[in-house]
C-alpha cells in the first residue's frame, strides 16, 4: 500500500535556527565521526575522497562526515554575517598558564 511523504521542493531555501546547544551537538558529532575515520586504513586518502568523488560514490562514514561539516560551515557563516559570535584565546600545550582538559 502506497503512502503519502512529505519532501522539500527542488529549488527550496529553508532558513533553520540553531542555538548555542544544537551547534556544540553537532560539532561533538563531527568529532565523533572523525574519530572514526582514523580508524580506517588511509586516512588521508580517506579524506580526500570526500573532495574528489561525487556524493553519490562516498561511503556511509564519509557522507555522514560531509554532511555535518556543511551543516557546520553554514551555522558559523551565518553566525559571523549576523555578528553573533565571540572570539576567544584558547591556550595550547606548552603556552604558559596552559591547563590539561579534564572531563567533569
Amino acid at each position: 500500500m502506497a503512502i503519502n511523504v512529505k519532501e522539500i521542493n527542488d529549488d527550496a531555501i529553508i532558513n533553520v535556527s540553531v542555538n548555542k546547544s544544537f551547534y556544540m551537538m553537532t560539532k561533538a558529532l563531527s568529532f565523533y565521526l572523525f574519530q572514526h575515520i582514523g580508524k580506517v586504513k588511509d586516512p588521508d586518502a580517506y579524506l580526500k575522497d570526500i573532495l574528489t568523488k561525487k556524493y553519490e560514490e562516498l561511503d556511509d562514514l564519509q557522507r555522514s562526515f560531509y554532511t555535518v561539516a556543511l551543516l557546520l560551515a553554514q551555522i558559523e557563516t551565518q553566525a559571523k554575517n549576523e555578528k553573533k559570535y565571540t572570539e576567544k584565546e584558547v591556550l595550547q600545550p606548552g603556552d604558559e598558564g596552559f591547563v590539561e582538559p579534564t572531563v567533569d
